[in-house]
């Protein structure tokens, strides 16, 4: 049986998927095997596959139209390796991706994470930048540190774990279209031992102008935000140890994410949000901060957070933000 399993769910992969798999083919490294999730394609998906006539590729097609949630999730179920990791159709692995990380788990065999720098990519294939340093090893409360206080760049692609410790987590969670979903399964295992990462840039993760973060309802947001924060306070239920870093730098993500929501509401006429008054939404994150950091947080300690309630708070106000926002496309109120 291979090393390594690499799991792709995919649905439409069009010309993305050609080079998504023939970057994933071209590993030196070949003790893998490829796992499609293919979730009823209308395009050209299956014949792409079937093109590269390589007996690594193993299709699991699924019975019916699936979310992508619900795709996502089915690799807790296929038959894996003993190390995995999960890429989306877009994305593309260097040809050393395997090599690195056969010799970072070499180096760290104790770690329960492992992961590469990476780089950004647009549609066209196009360098627009790279990710953030980090650290070579990082315990549990330093990985969560980071992540927390928004120090490092995480990704549904590019990371690798034990397929059992995947198993374990209960595979990728399900939140409303994986918003935030990553990052619970990053947290969860980065928590069961550290993490350890490789300086060599590995695999190339591809932004579009019009990505799922931006085009998610505001509903669809606010809830899956709601799921990470529950996630994170049961976490310091059954993780004492990691209770104090959570409490301390909660409030970062909190103000970060409150800011951030806040601006995503704004920017929607009154009579066409799925979502509450902004001071409904303050509420709501004052709430998390007696769950998360025990009471520490208050949303309007933050100016830009007070200035989204009072915009909000006026008819005549919002209107001349929303005005304003036509004529100039940048966030006010940004969310770092």
């Amino acid at each position: 049986m291979a090393r390594y399993s690499i799991i792709l769910p995919v649905r439409n992969g069009g010309n993305y998927l050609r080079e998504c798999v023939q970057s994933i083919l071209s590993q030196t490294v070949t003790d893998f095997e490829l796992l499609v999730l293919e979730n009823k394609s209308t395009d050209n998906t299956l014949e792409i596959l079937a093109s590269f006539n390589d007996p690594r590729i193993k299709i699991f097609p699924a019975d019916a139209p699936l979310s992508m949630e619900e795709n996502w999730h089915r690799a807790v179920k296929v038959p894996k390796s003993a190390y995995m990791t999960l890429i989306g159709h877009d994305d593309m692995l260097d040809s050393n991706y395997l090599f690195v990380m056969q010799e970072l788990i070499r180096r760290y065999e104790d770690a329960s994470l492992y992961q590469t720098h990476f780089r950004y990519i647009d549609s066209a294939g196009g360098e627009t930048g790279k990710c953030r340093p980090m650290a070579a090893e990082q315990k549990p409360d330093t990985a969560i540190s980071n992540f927390l206080c928004d120090r490092t760049d995480l990704m549904g692609t590019g990371f690798m774990m034990r397929s059992h410790d995947f198993e374990e987590a209960g595979g990728m969670p399900m939140y409303p279209n994986l918003l935030f979903a990553d990052m619970e399964l990053w947290i969860e295992l980065a928590a069961k031992s550290y993490l350890a990462v490789d300086e060599h840039e590995c695999f190339s993760y591809r932004r579009h102008p019009a990505a799922t973060t931006s085009s998610s309802s505001d509903a669809k947001f606010i809830n899956a935000f709601d799921l990470l924060v529950k996630y994170l306070v049961k976490l310091k239920q059954r993780k004492p140890e990691l209770a104090p870093v959570i409490s301390r730098d909660g409030k970062e993500l909190l103000r970060q994410y409150c800011q951030g929501i806040t601006h995503k509401v704004l920017r929607r006429p009154k009579a066409e949000r799925e979502t509450p008054s902004v001071a409904a939404l303050i509420d709501q994150f004052r709430q998390y901060g007696k769950d998360l950091c025990d009471g520490q947080f208050e949303p309007l300690d933050h100016p830009k957070i007070k200035m989204g309630r009072l915009i909000d708070s006026s008819g005549l106000f919002h209107s001349a933000f929303l005005l304003f926002k036509r004529m100039y496309h940048k966030p006010v109120l940004k969310s770092h």
